[in-house]
């Protein structure tokens, strides 16, 4: 399937309808009010605005918007090719750094970020503004561990598909900003956190890895984290000695419950991957589909959730002729985040790998057409979201000499649908709610098939 075939149309206008449900500007001027009257009724005398994760240019922009008198000081930080050509506040400053391995900008930034709340007080309310790709972007590592030490175990980590609950544990465990530490930077000041969610279960100790929230994580899981993917002779040294450390309770966790720097703290999703399906469910409908989301808590491998999705799609297809509506099409609504366990050296994304999945199982099958994409526009490493794949996505592109068998076995999808058509390339979107799949079945095709089977 290409990008202008009319399922791919469908198929992006309910992506974008998901996309309008988590837009960040809109999620924090829901709030703004709230913020307002907080400052006024606690006589506050100054605001400071934190804003970072990739969809913190656009959250800070409705701050900005909203709060211009308000507003003391304020610091963004965000991912590369992430801002606007509109200007905030002039006493908002705008970084840009790494993403998903964090770099030099990102540290020097987030030392600024420490910076300012070293001047917060009690007189002080300072407005955090979180979205995911904050654990990365945010960054300030633990003493005698250096920027490139934490990046590698970054990077070890993400290539042996570890979970962002999992990944997260261990960053939160060799940072000073991570696993609540933020808020304790931020105390006595008060804080609100407006979070836009990446995460299943959008858990506020694992968002962004939790910066202002309790950590139920502990050294002893970041060890086992590690151990669980093979890893504790690969870290760097002073990486593996830390986490032994804290082990063995020889430094100081990060912030559990009952921690009094978090009776200073609100933490308040504002948007997140429930909204988005939902958006698009509503969307499908309205565009005359039988619309269903399955799940918004989806993980596991990319490719095996890719085969799952696909025998759901067949059994549908299959049961079609004796369902109670038969001439209505139906769409299948899932998001979360999966993973990549990388054994090969090729380019792609878990989306890419889960679309290349979904097309190997529904192969020579009419009228199954499918999307799967990051809601940030970026799907890994590569400038595409995701991918767009249907019935004859792989056959095309046997018969143009290319097997697709060989292109998913070396984790080389996103070269896959370079080459066979189908990249989703949407440029950053500026929001980020993890994932969404999109399955689209059309009856009088899909009737045609079940019944030449």
């Amino acid at each position: 399937m290409t990008s202008a075939s009319p399922s791919a149309y469908e198929l992006t206008d309910i992506f974008h309808a998901a996309l309008g449900a988590a837009d960040p500007y809109e999620c924090v001027t829901q709030h703004i009010d709230h913020i307002s009257r907080t400052f006024r009724d606690g006589g506050f005398k100054r605001l400071f605005l934190v804003s970072f994760g990739k969809a913190a240019y656009l959250m800070a922009s409705a701050a900005c918007d909203h709060l211009p008198q308000t507003i003391s000081r304020g610091i963004v930080i965000t991912k590369y090719g992430h801002t606007q050509e509109a200007a905030l506040s002039p006493l908002v400053e705008v970084f840009e750094a790494g993403h998903p391995v964090p770099d030099e900008n990102g540290l020097a930034a987030t030392r600024k970020v420490t910076n300012l709340l070293n001047n917060a007080d009690e007189q002080t309310l300072v407005l955090f503004l979180i979205s995911g790709g904050g654990s990365a972007l945010f960054v300030d590592p633990a003493p005698h561990i250096t920027l490139a030490e934490k990046q590698e175990v970054t990077s070890l980590l993400l290539k042996a598909g570890a979970n962002i609950e999992e990944l997260n544990a261990v960053r939160k465990h060799i940072s000073l900003v991570k696993g609540g530490r933020l808020a304790e930077l931020a105390y006595p000041a008060k804080v609100i956190s407006l979070i836009l969610s990446d995460v299943i279960g959008d858990r506020l100790d694992v968002i962004a890895s939790g910066p202002t929230a309790p950590d139920d994580s502990t050294f002893s899981q970041a060890l086992e984290v590690v151990g669980k993917y093979g890893l504790l002779g690969s870290i760097p040294a002073s990486v593996k000695s830390l986490l032994d450390n804290g082990a063995s309770d020889k430094l100081p966790e990060t912030p559990k419950r009952g921690n009094l720097v978090f009776d200073y703290v609100e933490n308040i999703i504002v948007g997140s991957n429930g909204k988005a399906t939902e958006a698009a469910r509503q969307k499908a409908t309205e565009m005359g589909f039988d619309a269903a989301v399955l799940s918004s808590e989806l993980k596991g491998e990319a490719r095996l959730v890719g085969k799952e999705l696909a025998t759901k799609a067949r059994e549908i297809v299959e049961s079609r002729p004796a369902s109670p509506n038969p001439d209505r099409p139906v769409c299948l609504i899932c998001g979360g985040e999966t993973t990549v366990t990388v054994s090969g050296s090729g380019r792609g994304g878990r989306n890419t790998e889960l679309a290349l999945a979904f097309a190997l199982e529904v192969e020579g099958i009419p009228g199954i057409a499918f999307l799967s994409a990051g809601t940030d526009g970026t799907d890994g490493p590569t400038d595409a979201a995701g991918a767009f794949a249907d019935g004859e996505t792989t056959g095309n592109a046997r018969r143009a000499g290319h097997d697709p068998e060989t292109y998913l076995a070396n984790n080389d999808s996103y070269n896959f649908f370079r080459e066979a058509g189908g990249l989703f390339i949407t440029g950053p979107t500026g929001t980020n709610v993890m994932d969404l799949q999109i399955i689209l079945i059309k009856p009088q095709v899909a009737e045609l098939s079940s019944r030449k089977a």
